[in-house]
């Protein structure tokens, strides 16, 4: 009864005894549906049959599948398959879908039937039944528009999930993650010129390195951000090549020779992306390469991230007791049991995030290659997947961005302290006094618990303003700066 009650609180498709009806007939029988619903027959049997997750496709999917339908129902009209009043009924009912209206309409969960046919008529279902009121009929009874006679004439489910795919990934990229990505790259850039002159210890190994500038280490994370914001983008053009036409084996059987070139058109116009003709309508509707290659760009991107934000982690570690070089914004206390304990929480949100997405590649890599034949029939969790690594990603860039990054503050003086205190300045002396002679002073000046600067002269090896100059590390973060005082080779 437990778990009656919590299906019944999480699956919307269970109604009200007391609720109006209407009933629908399909080729499996009749079912009641509440009079008040867009949706149809077909979608509350797929309501019925996959109460899995309670997430429904994305509205990024539904948007997409719109455009098609509306898109379609003009090429019909221009080609003479469909009748003015037709067409512009169903165009109105996709207008008003794309303006925000009926989204509650689409309720198919992400685990549905193979290849998204239970969404793709959860689509067609809507998008009839306001046509049909905008004409003057009755939801449910399909006399003036049908799903599947005028709303997905020429379609299939094969070759419009894909494509739909296609354009809500496009729309998501843009719209979203590249202004995201941009942004916080913009931010490492800006702290990079603000922390020019603070000069640091470099570690590898984490052990002591050659001196680096703070700025030449946020310098090199907006250039990664904005690297993999590259790649990302030349992973993304695959998607302009849409196989709308295909129909349902990518012969485009029930469509005309004219069909594809006039959807892709009007599709272009629609979203204004420069769309392009698959040179393979077969190709586009079995293989998933074109999502492949923008997840595994995206996961790439997850590495990177997820790099930086340990670094930054590292970084700002302490107060007392870690590098704590760098300090940044506190947004909330760290601790239910250490009083005035604040965490790195925001770069710790990003890690997480990194991590789902780099999950997420993995399910989009294994649906990927469980195409069989002539389609693939994992699509509805590669376009979830997207979906989600796309949003999550492009929020948390967001909020890293705004309530991190940007309130960075340097520790200028702890910086500089062990920038000196490094043994690694020695390196500094190899072209002064030879690799050999370096290493014992360097090994002297740590057994000693002494400096560099005592040791070389104490031993007589440099002295003086000499010394000064090749020491100095902020010399040594520029490249091709060689002081000419440097010895000779022999």
């Amino acid at each position: 009864m437990n778990e009656e009650l919590e299906y019944s609180r999480v699956f919307s498709w269970r109604f009200a005894m007391s609720e109006k009806v209407r009933r629908e007939r399909d080729s499996l029988g009749e079912l009641a549906v509440p009079s008040a619903a867009y949706y149809g027959i077909q979608t509350l049997r797929a309501l019925q049959n996959f109460p899995i997750s309670a997430r429904t496709n994305p509205n990024s999917m539904v948007t997409a599948v719109v455009r098609i339908k509306k898109a379609a129902a003009g090429v019909h009209e221009d080609i003479g398959f469909l009748d003015r009043s037709k067409s512009r009924a169903i165009i109105q009912a996709c207008d008003e879908i794309l303006a925000g209206k009926l989204r509650d309409q689409f309720k198919v969960d992400v685990f549905q039937m193979g290849a998204g046919t239970a969404f793709h008529m959860n689509c067609n279902e809507v998008i009839a039944n306001r046509a049909e009121e905008v004409l003057g009929g009755v939801k449910g009874e399909y006399k003036l528009i049908h799903p599947n006679d005028h709303v997905n004439m020429g379609q299939s489910t094969n070759d419009v999930f894909p494509t739909a795919m296609r354009l809500a990934v496009l729309s998501l990229l843009e719209e979203r993650l590249y202004m995201a990505l941009d942004a916080i790259a913009g931010s490492f850039q800006n702290k990079a010129v603000e922390f020019d002159k603070v000069i640091k210890s470099g570690r590898t190994h984490l052990q002591d390195a050659a001196p680096i500038r703070l700025g030449q280490e946020f310098g090199a994370y907006g250039k990664a951000v904005e690297l993999g914001r590259t790649f990302l983008a030349g992973a993304a053009r695959s998607l302009l090549y849409l196989g709308i036409g295909g129909s349902a084996v990518g012969t485009g059987l029930n469509t005309t020779a004219d069909y594809p070139r006039m959807m892709i058109q009007k599709l272009s116009d629609q979203t204004g992306f420069s769309l392009l003709p698959s040179e393979d309508l077969r190709e586009a509707m079995q293989s998933m390469r074109p999502f492949t290659e923008v997840s595994a760009a995206l996961r790439n991107i997850a590495f990177e991230l997820n790099r930086i934000a340990n670094d930054l982690r590292l970084l700002c570690s302490g107060p007392r007791t870690g590098l704590a070089e760098i300090t940044v914004p506190s947004v909330a206390p760290g601790s239910s049991a250490m009083p005035g304990k604040v965490n790195p929480s925001m770069l710790e949100m990003l890690n997480m995030v990194c991590y789902q997405i780099i999950g997420c590649d993995g399910v989009i890599a294994g649906a990927a290659q469980a195409g069989q034949l002539e389609l693939n029939v994992m699509m509805p969790i590669i376009a979830y997947n997207l979906d989600f690594m796309i949003s999550i990603l492009a929020n948390a860039l967001k909020e890293v961005r705004v309530r991190c990054v940007d309130g960075i503050e340097a520790d200028v003086e702890r910086c500089r302290q062990y920038a000196e205190g490094s043994q690694s300045l020695v390196t500094a002396l190899i072209p002064h006094i030879g690799y050999a002679k370096a290493a014992e002073v360097a090994r002297a000046a740590l057994e000693e618990r002494t400096t560099l600067r005592e040791v070389l002269e104490r031993e007589g090896l440099l002295t003086g303003e000499n010394l000064d100059n090749i020491l100095n590390p902020f010399k040594m973060t520029e490249p091709g700066v060689v002081d000419k005082s440097r010895k000779k080779d022999s």
